[in-house]
């Protein structure tokens, strides 16, 4: 396919980095309940470490004190909180956490100007089949034959996308990242830098002392709204599909074994594994470097704290810690339990002590 010519996409250019009190409200649909509609703020920051003239928030409930000693102007505050400051301007929003992702975007540079087209070292296979005046495709980024690529994608340099493999619209592959062949991905989808998508399963059968590759035939089906981050596996199905749910969020370093199945708005954090076969419900959280064997069933709503070890079906829903993982409460005592194993030696041996006395005055 003979490339075309580049130009940029318009771009909305930087909002003057001043807000007043009011206009500020405005912007996150929040309800200034507290300071002076007109004044101005110009910058944003956490907390512990705002100025005079900065807008900040409390996300989270373990920092409300600091609320108290924060040099912020504003505060973006719960619906809920009651113990307020008197010297800050303070605007009521339902989630401040998001409503401060809007507060960064506002202040936040501009983007560099999306370029539409094809980058004449690109390398496009004539059977592919994508719109260049639809699409951004970068430079050495390669498209197999049979590909599809969806209106409003973005290909980044040096991203590859294989033989057959499909993209609905508006995804956008990152540097360096991989989509093999045959995988299809939904709309809205983003890879990040070296994610590899349909890599082989780690499929071996020992026969006459050596092991022997198990081929992988399937594909990875990622569904709509699903973030892929850096440098993390999705191995292709030995047969069939590994299928990743819509709206699902997958960190960075994270592998997901063949045949693998995420319910929707899943959330996996880095480093963790998840072995072949296994299945996740909806709404699963796992926190980082939790490992799950294969061939289990996860409920919906589990969630696995950091390091968790999962060697047998979840069937019910709620928090889970340890190795191997048991519901919060009991795996809290597990995890205690070597801890104290000192204290209780020391007491062995006292009690040893006193035996050791009483053997001797009943000898005499």
């Amino acid at each position: 396919m003979a490339a075309v010519s580049i130009s940029p996409l318009p771009f909305k250019p930087m909002p003057p980095p001043v807000l007043t009190h009011q206009s500020l409200a405005k912007l996150v649909s929040g309800t200034l309940i507290q300071g002076d509609a007109d004044s101005t703020i110009s910058g944003l920051n956490s907390l512990s470490e705002a100025v005079a003239g900065d807008v900040s928030f409390l996300g989270n409930p373990r920092y409300a004190a600091q609320i108290k000693t924060t040099k912020a102007t504003a505060i973006l505050i719960t619906q809920s909180l009651t113990d307020l400051p008197h010297d800050k301007a303070l605007i009521r929003v339902d989630n401040p956490t998001l409503a401060f992702s809007t507060v960064i975007k506002w202040f936040a540079p501009p983007a560099r100007p999306l370029m539409i087209g094809v980058h004449p070292s690109a390398i496009i296979a004539s059977s592919a089949r994508l719109d260049p005046s639809k699409v951004s495709v970068g430079p050495h980024a390669v498209i197999e034959d049979e590909a599809v690529i969806g209106d409003g994608s973005i290909i980044h340099a040096g991203a590859y996308i294989g033989y057959a493999a499909k993209l609905g619209n508006d995804c956008v592959i990152h540097a360096n990242a991989v989509i093999k062949e045959h995988c299809l991905l939904g709309h809205r989808v983003i890879i990040h830098s070296g994610a590899v998508i349909g890599s082989d399963g780690f499929g071996y059968e020992l026969a006459n002392g050596r092991h022997q590759k198990i081929e992988q035939l399937g594909i990875v089906q990622i569904d709509d709204d699903v973030e892929v981050g850096s440098c993390t596996s999705i191995d292709r199905a030995r047969f069939g599909r590994t299928h990743i749910g819509s709206g699902t969020k997958i960190d960075n370093l994270v592998q997901i074994g063949h045949n693998v199945v995420t319910g929707k708005n899943c959330i996996l954090v880095s480093q963790t594994g998840i072995s072949g076969s296994t299945r996740l419900g909806n709404y699963v959280v796992m926190g980082g470097q939790v490992g799950v064997a294969g061939h289990l069933q996860i409920a919906d709503q589990v969630t696995l704290l950091a390091k968790s070890g999962v060697t047998k079906n979840l069937a019910a829903p709620g928090a889970y810690t340890g190795y191997p993982a048991k519901p919060l409460i009991e795996g809290r005592k597990m995890l205690t339990y070597p801890g104290r194993v000192p204290e209780l030696l020391e007491r062995v041996k006292e009690l040893e002590r006193k035996l050791a006395a009483i053997n001797g005055k009943t000898a005499e």
